[in-house]
């Protein structure tokens, strides 16, 4: 039996929350951490959550396709400024749902207090290039430091994501597993299909049955960018000095090699 289907199975023993129940989530001090861990201790992580967490369920399905197509300008200023330490940053990309086929375009902002602030409007439809619209356009301009004509399709992902919230409604976390990345400038690819990251989106007064879990197995935070790490895994050339270590140990997690 393969690792997707073993995750689905445990998937099944959750009892389910829906969007609706979602939104009345409030954490008022939140605090973000992300983690990455092998598959098999994933597997451990999900079945001590049965009895503290629900799981999001859309349309019947627990874990979740993504398509993801990030952009950036020729040169990679978001990516470089990534990787020089910068604390404000963009991220620039057109997001599908796959099995809903809702698409979006979305902007996100850090700013050097370590807050993101996401902004997005609806697609048509999954592209590689922004729509020439005044109404794209506008969204730019009022969100992004760059212009539609600055951008280009850069990096593509796929990955499956759960979704869970404990049971006081204080904390909830995504799990992304099956990480694809597509290099679209070179046409490099690598698989991370034997780890997850985990982020988990607590509200930090209240304790958290994750948090202490975590500390439990010795999974430490790890940041983790997708465009960043699948810029890095796929284009040996680029200037990553930031992300060598964390290269190191997601491969060592995942036993990949570079496509």
């Amino acid at each position: 039996m393969n690792m997707i289907q073993n995750i689905n199975d445990i998937l099944q023993n959750f009892s389910p929350i829906s969007l609706d129940e979602m939104k009345n989530i409030r954490l008022m001090n939140r605090m973000d951490t992300k983690y990455v861990v092998n598959i098999h201790t994933l597997l451990d992580i999900l079945q001590y959550a049965i009895q503290n967490y629900r799981v999001q369920q859309v349309d019947d399905e627990r874990n979740i396709a993504y398509h993801t197509i990030y952009f950036d300008t020729d040169d990679q200023t978001m990516y470089i400024t990534h990787q020089n330490g910068r604390k404000t940053r963009e991220k620039i990309r057109v997001r599908s749902y796959v099995s809903s086929g809702l698409t979006f375009l979305e902007i996100k902002n850090k700013n050097n207090k370590g807050r993101t602030d996401k902004k997005r409007i609806k697609l048509l439809q999954m592209t590689d290039s922004l729509p020439d619209s005044e109404e794209i356009d506008k969204f730019l301009a009022k969100h992004a430091l760059f212009t539609r004509t600055q951008l280009s399709a850069q990096i593509e992902n796929h990955f499956n994501r759960i979704t869970l919230v404990n049971n006081s409604m204080t904390e909830r976390l995504t799990i992304d597993t099956g990480l694809q990345f597509h290099n679209l400038c070179n046409d490099h690819q690598i698989g991370l299909d034997n780890i997850a990251i985990i982020e988990l989106k607590r509200d930090g007064r209240t304790p958290s049955p994750m948090y202490d879990l975590l500390i439990k197995l010795h999974v430490h935070p790890m940041g983790f960018s997708k465009y960043c790490m699948g810029y890095a895994l796929t284009n040996a050339s680029l200037k990553q000095n930031l992300f060598k270590q964390r290269i190191h140990q997601v491969l060592k997690l995942n036993e990949a090699v570079y496509d």
